[in-house]
């Protein structure tokens, strides 16, 4: 015998209250846990899933970047690759690159293709080679054939090798010639596989064609201001410090228009969209995982209920608390790792799985492998969940009495935890924050994410509160299933807040993909903007401009021609500090990456509007002004009178902004970011871009007409450009999907789980009504007419948390169009009340299957 802490004398001993409480504990939750996970097996699929999921997607992720980082030479085609506009790197650069290793050059533009009879057209991702590309990887061709003697010139035509979806277009085959440019060439082969295709980044308009870089005159597609990427990619010996080699480059050359790569950053556009895929997917698939959390409450709240009798018992032959705290702890984390380690194999499984599905997707090899850091952020993440989902119930079992544990299930005791253990809850969700921030790429997305999280458990768990108190307010209906149904609701015990909180989060992120994906289905691929040009047209030469134009416009129902200069040049400085140093605004970033459109104008542009300052006067000849799009000012903080350096073709300009305007990019008209007053780039190489509106059966006549007289001008069909975004978004949206679905599927699983928690209670219940008279008719309407009332004040509940926090990435993080979407909110509400009428109409049928007269003499 001993004595508690309070000095009665109790039937454990005092040392047992010690440091050596948690073996007796280990020891008493051991014995426990013999009887089987009866009551856990929603606790344990809860687990299973979410860290699955976010075992996978990081899996995945880790699986690509770590491609990208082996295989960075290869996908560069070198150690370090140099890429300009307008010219091929000069002469000195390229001696300076020979010296060092054996070098590869190549061209790379947007051009039409067309059939040799003229009867189908293609835009095309032309690529020109010299004879030693590739320095790395392996350039794969169907059947077997070696790409340089495909591309050589025989019978009077240069070769090509192509990809199937261009020959699929053009409805061509191996052998048959295509016009590209003034020439035709012959395809040779079909591409298999192009080792550097994911360095230009990933989004192209159109299918690869490749040629030889000595058939490009041929061609005739290079002209002055033509917009063409001229590469030189060099490979440097074995054990040469590939930034030191970089660095004295740049100091040789300093001022160079070229853009620089090397193998640490092969593909830095893909390597962003992944990271931020795998920075959105985790924080969705930590949803699965959160709505898993009110499962694995659930579960161990009813666990705990159903062993009030044994805590009772304990804590009257004097268990101090803690022990009991203890020993239901360590059966809590005991079930954890279960489900932790459950979770950790399907995650580790989906990598090879899922490899053979996405290898045509990627174009990048997946590297398929176990990445510790990927499955241990999963680990972390399952047990901080079950620790913070459980501590306020083992917390309030500490607590409790004996006596009221026994009157527990007719007079629920309420209470809350003492302060240690609801300090080590916000330990725990701190805990949860921290990692979701820590494995996040972009943790401003993540604190957002998180500070959401939190406010939707608030509000769900406020709306689960209004429904169980607006259901005992609205008293006893004279309708017996209906006062039933209500009943239910708020009784001791109910269900009301699992279903709300549970389902509720599953279906909120429903809503918010479904709205956020149907707003851009509606906006790229359904419709096109009105006033939309049908063909933007780029590499007009300005001696083909006046005729260029006559062209288009003797076509019947074309209307809308629109054209302006284009030039390309990279933002170098603002106010004189080097623009990455002056950037002030993450979100604009996309504005220092590689060169950007520019134009000058004396009119301002006719899409569009002045918000800060004016337009300068039709004959100025001033110093050089600009003006800005809102964009750029948000992202450098700059306005009127600061002043911007642009480098154009290598020579830096400078120009005073003069105004601030904002348009609409999405609208499809000409919009440039920076317009120039007239004289400082009149003089410089520049081509033409130009808009027309035609009608659909106009279309084709249209191109046919300007390839004919202009090969060397490349026809853009928006509907075309629009079905390619909508392509990759198809994807990306197939992704969201099914973390989205897993996490509906745990909302269900929680949901069931609170039924079958309320099984014998409802049992009970069916039992009584069916002894008093009412038939099995009456009782299942009764139960279904709760769980109907409950999926619909839910899904009410979902829609409308969802649809403002769609409304709400839409409108302040995308700058994207609102469009309210009722049936993709209708088909959420529809989706949980089924749900609901499903489980409850299957606990209810179960409840009527068992015998009256046992269940009656037990009670």
């Amino acid at each position: 015998m001993g004595r508690d802490t309070a000095g009665r004398r109790c039937a454990w001993p005092v040392s047992e209250m010690g440091a050596a409480s948690w073996r007796l504990a280990l020891t008493l939750a051991r014995r426990e846990l013999r009887g089987g996970l009866q009551g856990f097996r929603i606790f344990l699929a809860c687990l299973v899933l979410g860290v699955a999921a976010i075992a996978a997607v990081q899996s995945l992720s880790a699986g690509i970047l770590d491609g990208l980082r082996r295989d960075g030479r290869a996908i560069l085609g070198g150690d370090v690759a140099l890429r300009q506009l307008y010219q091929p790197v000069p002469d000195p650069v390229m001696e300076v690159l020979r010296d060092s290793g054996p070098v590869s050059t190549s061209a790379e533009m947007r051009a039409m293709v067309r059939s040799a009879d003229e009867s189908h057209s293609a835009l095309v991702e032309l690529k020109a080679v010299d004879g030693a590309y590739p320095l790395a990887g392996s350039m794969m061709l169907d059947g077997g054939e070696r790409l340089h003697p495909a591309l050589t010139q025989r019978d009077g035509y240069w070769g090509a090798v192509a990809e199937q979806g261009l020959m699929d277009r053009l409805g061509a085959k191996v052998g048959d010639t295509l016009r590209l440019g003034e020439t035709e060439v012959q395809v040779r082969a079909v591409i298999a596989r192009e080792p550097d295709r994911a360095s230009g980044g990933g989004f192209t308009l159109g299918p690869r064609l490749m040629i030889s870089l000595a058939a490009l005159p041929d061609t005739r597609l290079h002209q002055p201001g033509s917009l063409i990427w001229w590469g030189a990619t060099v490979r440097l010996p074995d054990g040469t410090d590939v930034k030191a080699w970089q660095a004295a480059l740049t100091e040789r050359f300093p001022g160079a228009p070229w853009r620089m790569r090397d193998v640490s950053n092969a593909a830095p556009q893909i390597q962003t969209f992944i990271e931020r895929m795998n920075t959105f997917l985790t924080l969705v698939g930590l949803t699965s995982l959160l709505v898993g959390g009110v499962g694995v409450g659930n579960a161990v709240r009813a666990h705990l209920d159903a062993r009030g009798g044994t805590i009772a018992t304990l804590k009257c032959l004097g268990a101090p608390g803690a022990l009991v705290f203890r020993v239901y702890l360590l059966q809590i984390m005991i079930l954890a790792g279960l489900g932790v380690a459950g979770g950790l194999m399907v995650g580790a499984a989906a990598p090879p799985l899922l490899g053979g599905l996405l290898e045509g997707l990627l174009p990048v090899s997946l590297h398929v492998g176990v990445y510790p850091g990927a499955l241990a952020a999963a680990v972390v993440f399952g047990f901080l969940t079950a620790l913070a989902f459980s501590l306020w119930p083992l917390g309030r079992a500490r607590e409790v009495p004996a006596g009221a544990l026994f009157r527990d299930a007719i007079a629920p005791a309420g209470g809350r935890p003492r302060a240690v253990y609801l300090v080590l809850l916000g330990l725990a969700g701190l805990g949860l924050a921290g990692m979701a921030v820590l494995t996040a790429h972009e943790p401003r997305f993540a604190l957002w994410f998180v500070a959401g999280a939190v406010a939707a458990l608030a509000v769900f768990r406020l709306a689960a509160w209004a429904v169980v108190r607006g259901a005992a307010a609205l008293g006893r209906p004279r309708s017996p299933g209906l006062r039933l149904a209500l009943a239910n609701l708020h009784r001791p015990g109910n269900p009301t807040g699992a279903v709300v909180m549970s389902l509720g989060l599953g279906l909120t992120v429903l809503v918010i993909i479904a709205l956020i994906q149907g707003n851009f289905s509606r906006r790229v691929q359904e419709t096109i903007p009105d006033g939309a040009p049908s063909f933007f047209f780029v590499d007009i030469q300005p001696d083909q401009f006046a005729p260029f134009k006559d062209t288009v416009l003797a076509v019947p129902g074309t209307t809308a021609f629109e054209a302006v200069p284009s030039l390309r040049g990279r933002i170098e400085t603002i106010n004189g500090q080097p623009a990455e140093q002056a950037l002030k605004n993450k979100e604009g970033e996309w504005l220092l990456r590689g060169d950007r459109g520019l134009t000058y104008a004396a009119e301002p542009p006719a899409h569009g509007s002045i918000i800060q300052g004016q337009w300068w006067a039709r004959d100025y000849r001033g110093a050089p002004l600009v003006s800005i799009h809102t964009s750029v000012a948000e992202a450098f903080g700059v306005g009127l009178g600061d002043r911007i350096g642009v480098n154009v073709l290598g020579r830096l300009v400078e120009a005073e902004v003069a105004s601030v305007r904002a348009a609409d990019f999405a609208s499809l008209t000409i919009n440039f970011a920076l317009v120039f007053s007239p004289g400082l780039l009149d003089g410089a190489p520049q081509t033409w871009i130009a808009t027309v509106r035609a009608p659909v059966e106009s279309e084709q006549q249209v191109q046919r007409a300007v390839l004919q007289r202009f090969p060397n001008i490349t026809a853009v069909r928006i509907k075309d450009a629009l079905d390619t975004v909508g392509a990759m978004l198809g994807h990306i949206g197939m992704a969201v999907r099914v973390i989205a679905a897993i996490t509906l599927l745990a909302g269900t699983l929680v949901l069931a789980g609170a039924v079958a928690a309320g099984h014998r209670r409802r049992t009970y219940d069916a039992v009584v009504l069916k002894v008093l008279g009412a038939t099995r008719g009456d009782v299942v309407r009764a139960f279904l007419l709760e769980y109907g009332l409950l999926g619909l004040i839910t899904a009410v509940i979902a829609s409308v948390i969802g649809t403002l926090a769609a409304w709400a990435v839409l409108v302040w993080v995308m700058r994207w169009d609102w469009a309210f979407l009722p049936s993709a909110v209708g088909t959420t509400a529809a989706v949980a009340t089924a749900i609901t009428l499903a489980l409850g109409f299957y606990g209810t049928w179960r409840a009527l299957g068992q015998p009256a007269a046992p269940l009656l003499r037990n009670e």
